[in-house]
Formats: structure tokens, C-alpha cells, sequence
């Protein structure tokens, strides 16, 4: 499963049905489990912030996931090492230096943060992007 995909099951319940930008598909060649609604409609309306606070305060330690992407990987259970987070920028398309790992991180969250609001989360006005 895509990293994407892991961040779309650990917030929705399921993994991201459509491919993230650059519409390639996981390398796994796993098939989608469901897809019960039409693409391009907002499968359904999910508090983003909800679920990773309650996510986050698991784990016992103070993450800043409304503005890390390293934290929102962590608070989701999600690897988030730099490896991790260069085949999440390849999934979604960065065409900067996968090298400057600040740059990509803020681009990173930014990316996810819309993607998650374009598939039915909701989020608070102060994450929006």
C-alpha cells in the first residue's frame, strides 16, 4: 500500500481509492478492497482533527501533526523516516530536492492536508491549504 494509502486508512477507515497526483498506483499491485462511491464525489465527511488528536494523545508524547508531517506520520502509526517521506513525496508528486528534507516537510504536510480535504476531511480553518 501506498504511504499515502496508510495515511487515508488510518483517518477514513480505508485506503485512498484513487491514485494520488501523478496517477501511479502502489508498487504492491494490491487491488482496492471497496469503492462504493463515484470518483471525484467526497466519499464522506470525516474530522480529520478528531481522529488524529485522539491518535496522537496515544502516544504520550506532544506532537505538532497540524503542522509536521513527520508528527502526523507518527500520531497515525506510520513510519516516518526520511525514506518514508521521499517515496511520500514521489507519490505525490515533489519535484523538489528530496535532499532539503525542511522544504519537502512543509510541502509534504501541505500536499496531505489538501488531499485529506479533498477526499471529505474536514479540517480546522488554521490547516487548511
Amino acid at each position: 500500500m501506498s504511504i499515502f494509502g496508510k495515511i487515508m486508512g488510518a483517518i477514513f477507515g480505508h485506503p485512498a481509492e484513487a491514485a494520488p497526483a501523478g496517477g501511479s498506483t502502489p508498487a504492491g499491485g494490491s487491488a482496492p478492497t471497496a469503492a462504493p462511491t463515484s470518483p471525484g464525489a467526497a466519499p464522506q465527511n470525516v474530522d480529520v482533527a478528531a481522529i488524529v488528536d485522539k491518535a496522537a494523545e496515544a502516544k504520550h508524547e506532544k506532537l505538532e501533526w497540524r503542522t509536521s508531517i513527520v508528527d502526523l506520520m507518527k500520531a497515525l502509526d506510520i513510519d516516518s523516516s526520511l525514506g518514508a517521506r521521499k517515496e511520500l513525496a514521489k507519490e505525490l508528486g515533489y519535484s523538489g530536492d528530496t535532499n532539503d528534507s525542511a522544504s519537502m516537510n512543509v510541502w509534504l504536510h501541505k500536499q496531505v492536508m489538501s488531499k485529506l480535504a479533498a477526499n471529505g476531511g474536514k479540517l480546522p480553518p488554521e490547516i487548511k491549504h
